[in-house]
């Protein structure tokens, strides 16, 4: 007999009351539920751990995937962390308040702005995504590689569902 867990012992109660329906959406979409649970939590310690608040991360590490000098527009930002152009504007605020970014003046057009990186903004994400990293692998321990590299491509091949 093969383990199980809740979701399977879910899908189980829901046969018995419906054996008329198709419960497996439910295998996998439920079991991305509780996992994506997991893994807020484990987000939001990191992000913790790091002084950051996650609607933080998002941003700031936008700027430090851009590479040096670490300024994107805030329509990159925008689109890089798909909210609305006034919570980006509050978010780019508060993050200058903290020192965390700086707003300058674009040198290549004077009506527009970059939103850069500081060097305090940088240390916090550095900090932020090493210990993502190790907590998301300890999060993955129970699949061998192989078996994360298939799961990635089934999940990419869904997402892109949803993106077309």
């Amino acid at each position: 007999m093969s383990a199980t867990d809740e979701v399977d012992r879910i899908v189980g109660a829901w046969n018995t009351q419906r054996p008329d329906l198709d419960f497996s959406p439910l295998e996998v979409l439920s079991r991305m539920d509780r996992l994506s649970r997991h893994l807020d939590r484990a987000r939001r310690d990191v992000f913790r751990r790091s002084d950051l608040e996650s609607w933080e991360w998002d941003v700031l590490s936008a700027l430090r995937r851009a590479g040096a000098p670490f300024q994107l527009s805030p329509k990159q930002l925008l689109q890089q962390t798909l909210v609305s152009s006034g919570t980006m504007t509050n978010r780019i605020d508060r993050l200058v308040a903290r020192r965390l970014v700086l707003r300058e003046a674009d040198p290549g057009d004077g009506r527009s702005i970059l939103v850069t990186l500081t060097d305090d903004g940088r240390m916090r994400v550095d900090a932020a995504i090493t210990r993502l990293v190790d907590v998301e692998a300890d999060l993955l321990q129970a699949l061998s590689r192989a078996d994360r590299e298939r799961l990635a491509g089934l999940l990419r091949k869904l997402s892109l569902s949803f993106d077309a």
